[in-house]
C-alpha cells in the first residue's frame, strides 16, 4: 500500500466544503475546476445524475493529470423524485426550504476515483444515500435562516455543518460527511482499493 502523502492527489472541485473534508485525510492535494455540463439527461434519476456527474468531473481533470489520483464528487438532492439544485438566489432558497418543510429529502452523494498512474486508468466509484427529515418550518424561520447563513451555493438550501442542522427533525445516514458534499467513508474504501493506505 502506498502512503497517501506519496500520491499526487487531485480534487476535481473548487468547493470549499469538499476541500475541507478531503483535508481530514491529507493536507497534500491539489484542486482543479472541471468544466462540465451539469444538466440532467431526460428521465435521469437523481442517483444516476450524481454518479454520472462525479465521473464526468473526475474524467475531465484526469485528462490533465498523468500519474495522479483524481477525485470527483457530486451531490443531488431529491425531493420526491424532483432534483433540488443550488438555489443561487434567496427567493429560490425560500421556495426550496418551504417545499422541504415536514418532508424527507434524499441526498445522493457520489464519488469517483480515477487512477492515472496506470493505463488504461482504473475507475473506482461509489455513492452514499442520506435521508434528511425536515421539521415543519414557518416562513419567519426560513427567512431568518437564509439571512444568517446564506446557503445559496448548497443543494437543498442549507448547510448541515452549520446552522442548517436546526432545520431538521433527524438525519438517517451511514456517513455524516456525505451530507456536506464528500463521503469520506466511501472515498477511503476507494483509495484502499486503489492501493493507497488510509490512514
Amino acid at each position: 500500500m502506498t502512503p497517501l502523502a506519496d500520491i499526487d492527489l487531485v480534487l476535481a472541485s473548487t468547493s470549499r466544503y469538499r476541500r475541507e473534508l478531503l483535508a481530514r485525510f491529507t493536507p497534500s492535494f491539489r484542486t482543479l475546476s472541471p468544466a462540465i455540463d451539469e444538466s440532467p439527461l431526460p428521465d435521469e434519476t437523481p442517483s444516476a445524475l450524481a454518479i454520472r456527474l462525479a465521473a464526468a468531473k473526475a474524467r475531465a481533470i484526469a485528462a490533465q493529470c498523468p500519474q495522479a489520483l483524481v477525485v470527483g464528487s457530486d451531490q443531488v438532492a431529491d425531493l420526491d423524485g424532483r432534483v433540488l439544485g443550488k438555489p443561487g438566489m434567496a427567493n429560490v432558497a425560500r421556495e426550496q426550504l418551504a417545499a422541504c418543510a415536514g418532508h424527507g429529502v434524499i441526498f445522493h452523494t457520489a464519488v469517483c476515483l480515477i487512477d492515472t498512474r496506470q493505463q488504461p486508468a482504473p475507475i473506482h466509484a461509489g455513492i452514499d444515500t442520506t435521508r434528511v427529515v425536515f421539521r415543519d418550518l414557518h416562513e419567519d424561520e426560513i427567512a431568518r435562516y437564509i439571512a444568517a447563513e446564506k446557503p445559496l451555493d448548497c443543494a437543498g438550501s442549507f448547510k448541515a455543518e452549520g446552522l442548517g442542522i436546526a432545520l431538521f427533525e433527524r438525519i438517517e445516514s451511514c456517513d455524516p460527511t456525505a451530507l456536506i458534499g464528500l463521503p469520506l467513508i466511501v472515498l477511503a474504501r476507494l483509495l484502499r482499493a486503489a492501493g493507497v493506505a488510509v490512514p
